[in-house]
């Protein structure tokens, strides 16, 4: 064990499971000896650095120093597997394309989008979990278990996709600022829970009712117990639709922590922002929600178009709404090395927020001409759909296969990058993957 990793070690005993149990206070959602520390003793952690902290007084809550954050040890998110992390504090990572090639993402393969510390889960029993309901425009304010939403309401499953809103960010010219997603902040697992429409119903909306918004238990990445990293919304109108749920299972088994455990909302086909995580309370609002990440430029765009590098007023953004119609290249891997005379077995997935894909083209020779592939239905409304296809190659050399997805609007993805917006939100450019054919 190095000196750093023996560090860690001393503040919590020498069993790392233990050690890693306390840092992020569940078994299976430790953030591998880097990010947030939420327990522990800044005597044990001025030995083990060896020295005192001066300014300890003005450490965020919950940071490692960076004397032990500065490992050899990979940067893992377990339960976690091939994700590609652009972030550690918050914790953001992403699913290469290649490892979205299920039907139903896996746990393992979801992506992890956080804007504040996850709270710690140690030993909680989530049937105890408490969901509060508030705001204006509710009829009774009250709270209830997990438990009694699961006993007291209908169950529904649904295959329901999630996107965060900066997925596609990284290919900005000039860039924009926040994690520089490429192509792998979505994912489509199946998701158990209650619909939100049948438990308003219970709790009473009154007529007045615009928005509905959630606040969870997450910590603000300033470890201030007054702030709030997020707390968004929809309208009214979105959250009574059918597949809105209250959730607390993904794939039949627990939700995994780092995406909501025990408990979370899923609100498919707009950005994955307005499905909050840790879910602790729900407000009806008699506008429209004012809540962290609601206001100024977050989950905006331009109301009109603007030139690339403009800076645009805030009165002048609009929230985004349903995402853009979208697809992905998940078999092959970009990059392989394809037999020349052969054919080229390609698959993937296509969704358009609030509405169905009708059609999904390829292309091998950048966009000059287009193939149609083979598109299947959705498995529910808010479900991505399956595609796949057959290409040919005329010679030996460097090809790429692009898809490019329709929705029933009639708007295809464009090729080169949509327009361009202060915070890169809703890029929906063509995928593509490298083929080299020898």
């Amino acid at each position: 064990m190095t000196e750093k990793k023996r560090g860690i070690h001393e503040l919590y005993g020498e069993d790392p499971v233990a050690a890693d149990e306390q840092l992020w206070g569940r078994e299976s959602d430790p953030i591998t000896r880097r990010g947030f520390l939420t327990k522990g003793s800044l005597v044990a952690m001025s030995a083990a650095i060896g020295a005192s902290i001066p300014f300890a007084h003005l450490m965020p809550r919950g940071l490692i120093p960076a004397a032990l954050a500065q490992t050899d040890t990979p940067f893992e998110i377990p339960g976690k597997e091939g994700l590609v992390v652009l972030n550690d504090r918050p914790v953001n990572a992403e699913t290469p394309a290649h490892l979205l090639d299920d039907r139903v993402t896996p746990a393992r393969h979801l992506f992890v989008r956080n804007n504040g510390i996850p709270p710690v889960t140690t030993s909680i029993d989530p049937d105890a979990w408490e969901l509060e309901f508030g705001g204006e425009s509710i009829a009774r304010e009250l709270k209830m278990t997990v438990a009694e939403l699961k006993s007291q309401f209908e169950h529904y499953t649904y295959q329901l996709q999630l996107e965060c809103g900066g997925n596609g960010r990284s290919e900005f010219v000039p860039p924009a600022s926040g994690n520089q997603w490429s192509n792998g902040a979505i994912g489509c697992p199946e998701w158990t829970g209650v619909r939100l429409r049948d438990v308003l119903d219970f709790v009473g909306v009154k007529d007045d009712a615009v928005y509905v918004a959630y606040y969870g238990a997450d910590l603000h990445a300033s470890g201030d117990p007054d702030k709030v990293p997020i707390s968004r919304g929809v309208p009214i109108e979105k959250a009574l639709e059918d597949e809105t749920l209250i959730a607390w299972a993904m794939n039949g088994e627990d939700i995994p922590p780092m995406n909501g455990y025990p408990l979370r909302l899923v609100c498919a086909g707009w950005p994955g922002s307005v499905s909050g995580k840790w879910l602790r309370k729900v407000v009806v609002r008699n506008q429209v929600h004012d809540g962290p990440k609601m206001t100024g430029t977050s989950y905006r765009v331009p109301c009109k178009p603007v030139a690339p590098g403009t800076t645009v007023p805030d009165d002048e953004m609009c929230i985004i709404e349903s995402m853009p119609v979208k697809s992905l290249v998940t078999f092959p891997k970009s990059g392989i090395t394809h037999a020349m005379g052969e054919k080229l077995a390609v698959r993937g997935h296509a969704w358009a927020g609030d509405l169905d894909v009708t059609e999904v083209h390829v292309s091998t020779d950048f966009g000059a001409t287009w193939k149609k592939a083979a598109l299947e239905a959705p498995a529910n409304r808010f479900a991505w759909q399956h595609w796949n296809a057959e290409v040919e190659f005329p010679e030996i050399g460097y090809y790429e296969v692009w898809a490019r997805a329709t929705d029933s609007a009639g708007r295809s993805q464009p090729m080169v990058l949509p327009g361009w917006n202060p915070k890169g939100y809703l890029n929906n450019a063509c995928h593509r993957i490298a083929v080299q054919v020898a």
